[in-house]
């Protein structure tokens, strides 16, 4: 099973099952010097881990990340970062129904297919248990990315079903399970999902992530854009389904006196191109917006086929989020700092001495 790299520069890699010993990774290419160590990285492994309300799984992980390799004395050394997570809560029992049962909607049926033997526990591989390694490893680059490069990057959920904010506060996203930008509508989120979990069915979501502070220059042209770049990594986050940079979609309505974002002296007027121009970073936020389907994993019957082809019924047992958009903005952080953090080494390592004509202008003008 090949594609379980991601980057050129700076390159994670991750490995394990959702029901094996542990999962895992190793970080190359980190630069030397870096202060570090785990409590850099169980922050946001706390903030992803399941367990922490009513409306996610009840699976009790800890989700304790190890440091193997690549730190000494607290600074990293520019060796590869190992990083073991163990599991520690597997019921793998609620699983032997669905051994030789393909489950509407997952990858079962595709993972028999392509490698002809696959781990039925949890989803094998295919688990979204495996992305806590890519948050470990995102912690770092985001570690990196606001000390040395000053990005910040931070997300939260902007849609879950058919619910909007109202409003919008940085401050209220860390103090409720869902992430979520307006104190005021929390109780109506926890009535909604209340209702769904009750009624076994599972709901979509949005939610988006920026990135602050950009410096310019960031991508490469043709097919390693950054837009391309981040499109890719964050396709490859369990049950994402669309991926939009700026306005996305909101653009085909638009005009491109409206679309394009003008320049003063002072800086840029608008940003709908979400910090992009060209494949290549223009200086403003960076703004991604990711969909993320209603779980297949769910108590409702739905039809299938099992392994000899025959027709049957499919309930799926165990313990589930009835909503996998609500624990998903650690993990869309931590892949976008992940594909920054690799394009800021290439940037760097191409184009270090570039002498620009014009000083980078302001990422907003402004207001008058």
């Amino acid at each position: 099973m090949s594609g379980s790299s991601l980057g050129k520069l700076f390159v994670v890699s991750g490995f394990g099952e959702s029901h094996g010993p542990a999962i895992g990774g190793m970080v190359d290419g980190c630069p030397p010097g870096l202060a570090l160590c785990a409590a850099d990285l169980q922050r946001d492994l706390d903030r992803r881990k399941p367990g922490q309300s009513r409306h996610t799984t009840q699976r009790r992980e800890s989700d304790t990340v190890e440091i193997l390799s690549g730190v000494f004395e607290g600074r990293t050394t520019g060796a590869p970062i190992g990083l073991l997570i163990r599991n520690e809560d597997q019921r793998s029992k609620d699983y032997s129904e669905i051994a030789t049962r393909y489950r509407p909607g997952h990858a079962d049926y595709c993972y028999d297919q392509k490698y002809g033997h696959r781990d039925y526990r949890g989803g094998g591989r295919s688990s979204a248990r495996e992305t806590a390694v890519r948050v470990a490893a995102g912690a770092i680059a985001k570690k990196y990315l606001a000390e040395q490069a000053g990005v910040r990057i931070r997300g939260h959920l902007s849609q879950l079903g058919p619910i909007r904010p109202r409003g919008f506060d940085w401050a209220a996203v860390e103090s409720n399970p869902f992430f979520w930008p307006c104190r005021e509508s929390v109780p109506e989120l926890e009535r909604f999902m209340d209702e769904l979990r009750k009624s076994g069915d599972s709901i979509g979501a949005a939610l988006t992530v920026v990135a602050e502070g950009m410096p310019v220059g960031l991508g490469e042209p043709i097919y390693d854009r950054l837009d391309a770049d981040i499109a890719h990594a964050m396709m490859g986050i369990n049950a994402v389904k669309g991926v939009e940079i700026g306005d996305g979609f909101a653009c085909v309505e638009q005009r491109g006196s409206e679309h394009r974002d003008e320049m003063t002296p002072e800086g840029f007027l608008s940003n709908h191109a979400g910090g992009v121009l060209g494949g290549i970073s223009s200086g403003q936020d960076l703004v991604v917006r990711i969909a993320l389907k209603p779980t297949s994993s769910i108590r409702i019957p739905g039809r299938s086929i099992d392994r000899d082809g025959n027709p049957v019924e499919v309930v799926t047992k165990g313990r589930h989020d009835p909503c996998v958009g609500i624990r998903a903005t650690p993990i869309a952080e931590a892949v976008l700092a992940i594909v920054l953090m690799d394009h800021l080494l290439r940037h760097r390592a191409q184009n270090a001495s570039t002498q620009a004509p014009l000083p980078p202008i302001a990422a907003r003008a402004p207001e008058v």
